[in-house]
């Protein structure tokens, strides 16, 4: 009992029973002869696609701006630069950077305008940030239908207007960074070029939180009341987090798609924040405080779970899909579960 308690004080409870439970499911899989070198290229698949997404939290956390809920509003964004990248008949890695270029702006406009409303309303970011983020997913619903692209490939054979529901990239961008410097593990791939890519924007986000305005931004988040003493403007500092986010949410939902093959679009975008959210929670994030640390530990644990979970589940008890019943109670507990210890915390 005494080194649960230390484990658990040290890592919390939701990354230590993660990874006990993981551990189980490994063991399980091998009893099963599961093909476990597939697993994991798949696993490190999964973990490339949604780091970023996860990677945007922590600049909205450490300025103070609390879990980026909104994190949907990125996400369209990015989806929109990849439309953009189609319609002008891109192709190959040069599309994909295009797409990420395009995306910054748009998403940086998107950022300051959200940030901007998440000044106003104090110590409900979370609640409000939610709540944006389905109605701007809700409102680009009606946006795909009446936005004036033209490539055959995105919008309804039928109609000739409209986008659809799912865009392929194949011939696009599908799998351009999986692909990339990709090295043979075991009839699998390690996807290298989307892991170097992630790598370089965890090492853009630590460097900047060394530099002057990241700890300002920290300064902001941590104390607010000592930030303002200090001479720093707490609002600035919120607002650039909130920016930050919201561009690493474009850059990441380019990524996830690339390595998923499509572009999903309507109410796709709806849930994707609270997988990140998850992940960066059961890394040992909390609603103050958020490191590349937490990003990196929670993404391996929570899509390595992910991914174990559907074939060695189904394997053992063959009643339907209990994988995805899984993912919904690890992502939503261990939400419930930060969310309730901030509350004792105040």
């Amino acid at each position: 009992m005494e080194l649960w308690h230390k484990l658990t004080g040290k890592y919390g409870y939701p990354k230590v029973c993660i990874t006990i439970f993981l551990v189980f499911l490994i063991i399980l899989a091998v009893f099963q002869k599961q093909d476990i070198p597939a697993m994991a290229g798949d696993s490190l698949v999964r973990i490339a696609m949604n780091a970023i997404l996860v990677l945007a939290m922590v600049p909205s956390i450490v300025a103070g701006a609390g879990i980026n809920f909104g994190l949907s509003l990125g996400i369209i964004t990015g989806l929109l630069a990849g439309c953009i990248s189609i319609e002008m008949d891109m192709r190959g890695l040069s599309a994909f950077m295009w797409a990420v270029a395009i995306s910054i702006p748009l998403s940086a406009a998107m950022g300051y305008w959200y940030g901007w409303i998440l000044n106003k309303v104090k110590g409900d970011e979370m609640t409000v940030g939610t709540y944006m983020g389905f109605a701007i997913v809700s409102l680009m619903s009606i946006g795909w239908l009446l936005m004036p692209f033209k490539s055959p490939e995105m919008i309804w054979a039928i109609g000739g207007s409209g986008l659809r529901t799912t865009i392929s990239l194949s011939g696009r961008y599908a799998k351009v960074l999986d692909d990339l410097l990709a090295i043979p593990f075991f009839g699998s791939q390690i996807p290298t070029g989307a892991i170097l890519f992630v790598a370089i924007f965890c090492l853009i986000i630590w460097l900047f939180m060394r530099s002057k305005t990241g700890i300002a931004m920290m300064a902001a988040g941590d104390n607010p009341k000592f930030a303002i003493a200090t001479g720093i403007d707490v609002d600035r500092q919120r607002m650039i987090g909130t920016v930050m986010s919201t561009v690493l949410g474009g850059i990441g939902m380019l990524v996830y798609s690339q390595s998923f093959g499509f572009l999903q679009l309507y109410q796709a975008p709806l849930m994707m924040p609270f997988a990140a959210t998850a992940a960066i929670l059961i890394g040992g994030a909390t609603d103050k405080k958020a490191t590349i640390a937490h990003v990196v530990a929670g993404t391996i644990l929570f899509q390595t779970l992910l991914t174990i979970s559907l074939p060695v589940i189904n394997s053992a008890v063959n009643v339907g899909n209990l994988s995805e019943v899984i993912r919904i109670i690890v992502s939503n507990g261990v939400i419930l579960y930060a969310l309730t210890k901030v509350g004792g915390n105040h």
